[in-house]
C-alpha cells in the first residue's frame, strides 16, 4: 500500500468550512462541493468525479465524530499511511459514495436520479445492505513505534459467498426486476392535501430499495449473498503510534448483504511494555542506577535505547537525580518530523548493608568537609528538571 499522505487536501479545506464548523454546517458544505462536480453535471469530466469522491471521503469522516476526533487529533495519519487504492478506510466508488450519502442530496439535485441518468446508482437503488465494522486490537513493541510496521493478520468475518458471487441468487435466471418499483428501488405517491397535491418519495416495501427480487435464493448463503469466513489482512503501522489511537481500513470489515459494501475494519493500538525503558509522550525515559564510587569518580556506561544500545559519560561528581539527554532518541511524531529524545536519570545506589571494615571507612569519612552537603546555587531544584524535562 504506497503512501499518499503527501497529497492529501484538508478535509475541511476540501468543504470549506472551519474546524469549529458544527455538524449541519459540514453536511451543508457537503452538499453543495457535491453538487458542484456530480458526475451528472460533468459527463466525462474526471477532474470533476476525484473532487466528487475527494468530496465524499471528507464528509466520510467529518460527519462521524469518533472518526473526526481522530483526524483533529493525528491528521491523515489517524487512518494510516492514505486511504486511497484500498488503503486505510479509503476506496470508496460511486457505488459506495450514493449508498452512504445519497439520502443527502434530496430528491430535487438532479432530474436522473429517478430518471436513468448517467449513474444507476442515481436512480435510488440501494445494492444490497452495508456491511458492519469490525474492531481489532493489535500490539506494537517500541521499535516497532519508533520505525513503523507492517503485520499479516486473519481475520474472522463474513465475506462475499464465490458460489452466487454475492447475489444471493441461486443462479442468474433466479432473480427479476422489481414489478412494485419497476427497478427504481422507490416508490412515488401522490396524495391530495388541502394545499393542493403532494408527492412522496419512499423506499420500495418489497425490494427494499434494490430494484431486484430473488426467486430462488443461493443454497450456500440461503440469499444473504454472504458466508462468514477468514481473510487474510495486511495492515501498515505507520510510526508514532500511541496507546489507545485507531485506525480505520475502509471495506475491510464485515460483507454487506446481497452485494452491499463491506464495513469498515477498525485497529486499535497496545502498546508492549518494554523492560527497561517507559513512554512519557514522544520522549523515552530510563532509570541508571550507579554506584556512589562512581558517582565520585566519573565512568562511562551503556544504557539501552528503542534500537539498540548507546554510550554515555557520568562525569565526576554527578550527583543523584541528574538528568542526560540523548536527542532523537524517542519517538517520532505521527503528523509532523518533531521527534522526543530519550532521558536518562541518574540513581546513586546506598548500599542497605555494610560490613564492618566498610562501615569503619565510611565512619571515618563523615567529618570529612568534602562528603558534607554543598549545593551550587545553579543546580536545578527537582520541579525545575522535571519543568525543563518535559517543556
Amino acid at each position: 500500500m504506497a503512501s499518499t499522505m503527501s497529497a492529501k487536501r484538508d478535509y475541511y479545506e476540501i468543504l470549506g468550512v472551519s474546524k469549529g464548523a458544527s455538524a449541519d454546517e459540514i453536511k451543508k458544505a457537503y452538499r453543495k462541493v457535491a453538487m458542484q462536480f456530480h458526475p451528472d453535471r460533468n459527463p466525462g469530466d474526471h477532474t470533476a468525479e476525484e473532487k466528487f469522491k475527494e468530496a465524499a471521503e471528507a464528509y466520510e469522516i467529518l460527519s462521524d465524530a469518533d472518526k473526526r476526533a481522530q483526524y483533529d487529533r493525528f491528521g491523515h495519519n489517524a487512518f494510516g499511511q492514505g486511504r486511497g487504492g484500498g488503503g486505510f478506510s479509503g476506496g470508496m466508488n460511486m457505488e459506495d459514495i450514493f449508498s452512504q450519502f445519497g439520502d443527502i442530496f434530496g430528491d430535487d439535485m438532479f432530474g436522473s436520479f429517478f430518471s436513468g441518468g448517467s449513474h444507476g446508482r442515481s436512480s435510488g437503488r440501494s445494492r444490497g445492505v452495508r456491511g458492519t465494522n469490525l474492531r481489532v486490537r493489535i500490539k506494537v513493541n517500541f521499535e516497532e513505534i519508533a520505525k513503523g510496521t507492517t503485520k499479516t493478520i486473519k481475520v474472522k468475518k463474513y465475506i462475499k459467498c464465490d458460489t452466487c458471487n454475492g447475489s444471493g441468487a441461486k443462479d442468474k435466471n433466479s432473480s427479476q426486476t422489481c414489478r412494485t418499483c419497476g427497478g427504481n428501488g422507490q416508490v412515488r405517491r401522490v396524495q391530495n392535501t388541502f394545499l393542493g397535491q403532494m408527492q412522496t418519495v419512499t423506499t420500495c416495501p418489497d425490494c427494499n430499495g434494490e430494484g431486484t427480487v430473488i426467486t430462488n435464493k443461493c443454497n450456500v448463503c440461503k440469499g444473504e449473498g454472504r458466508v462468514y469466513g477468514e481473510e487474510m489482512v495486511t495492515l501498515e503501522i505507520p510510526a508514532g503510534v500511541q496507546e489507545g489511537m485507531q485506525l480505520s481500513m475502509g471495506g475491510k470489515g464485515n460483507m454487506g448483504e446481497r452485494g452491499g459494501g463491506s464495513g469498515d475494519l477498525i485497529i486499535l493500538i497496545e502498546e508492549e511494555a518494554h523492560p527497561f525503558l517507559h513512554r512519557e509522550g514522544l520522549n523515552v525515559a530510563f532509570d541508571l542506577y550507579i554506584s556512589f564510587t562512581d558517582a565520585v569518580f566519573g565512568t562511562q556506561t551503556e544504557v539501552p535505547t528503542i534500537d539498540g544500545r548507546a554510550k554515555i559519560k557520568i562525569p565526576v561528581g554527578t550527583q543523584s537525580g541528574k538528568i542526560f539527554r540523548l536527542k532523537g532518541k524517542g519517538f517520532p511524531a505521527i503528523n509532523s518530523r518533531e521527534k522526543g529524545d530519550q532521558l536518562i536519570q541518574v540513581n546513586v545506589w546506598t548500599p542497605q548493608a555494610v560490613s564492618e571494615s566498610e562501615k569503619i571507612t565510611l565512619e571515618s569519612l563523615q567529618d570529612s568537609e568534602n562528603f558534607k552537603p554543598k549545593p551550587d546555587k545553579n543546580d536545578k531544584t527537582f520541579w525545575e528538571k522535571i519543568k525543563e524535562t518535559f517543556s
